[in-house]
């Protein structure tokens, strides 16, 4: 995970093992504390929050306190808390808080929009892990399309490049 831009570290947590996919976690574990996994909340100032969420446990490189620059590594993807497949929870929000603050729109400078997932494929499968470990690159588009100044829209395939 990258800082999507300059900002000061405001918590995280890096403690929490990874799930085993393709299994969720038993819903009686889950609490408040926990639901969202191991996680970075950047301030990136204006009343803005950046919120980085299923963080692979141990991999966290920031503290409290600290000043990030845009592109600075934070940690790596993982599949903690509430989560049946590593992936990468991220929103931008109105407040600290994860689950106290609202989230806000944002768009993406710059990726590539490299293929989109077929609904009723993933609808039909019993957790996002099953769907993940199926034919899901079937959705694969022949040549990546540039987008700038976009939000990728739902069951959409990204890249990042350089």
């Amino acid at each position: 995970m990258l800082a999507v831009a300059d900002g000061t570290v405001v918590e995280t947590l890096n403690t929490l093992d990874d799930q085993s996919p393709p299994h969720a976690p038993d819903p009686q574990t889950i609490t408040l504390a926990n639901v969202d996994g191991n996680h970075v909340v950047l301030d990136l100032g204006n009343s803005f929050f950046a919120f980085y969420a299923h963080m692979q446990k141990g991999s966290i490189t920031v503290q409290p306190g600290a000043r990030v620059k845009r592109g600075q590594v934070l940690g790596k993807l993982g599949n903690t808390g509430n989560s049946s497949a590593p992936h990468l929870h991220f929103h931008v929000m109105d407040g600290p808080s994860v689950l106290g603050a609202e989230g806000v729109p944002y768009v993406i400078e710059s990726f590539a929009l490299t293929g989109q997932i077929p609904a009723e494929k993933f609808a039909a499968a019993d957790t996002d892990a099953a769907f993940m470990t199926t034919d899901w690159g079937q959705g694969l588009f022949a040549q990546p399309s540039p987008r700038h100044h976009q939000f990728p829209l739902d069951l959409t395939i990204v890249d990042f490049p350089p």
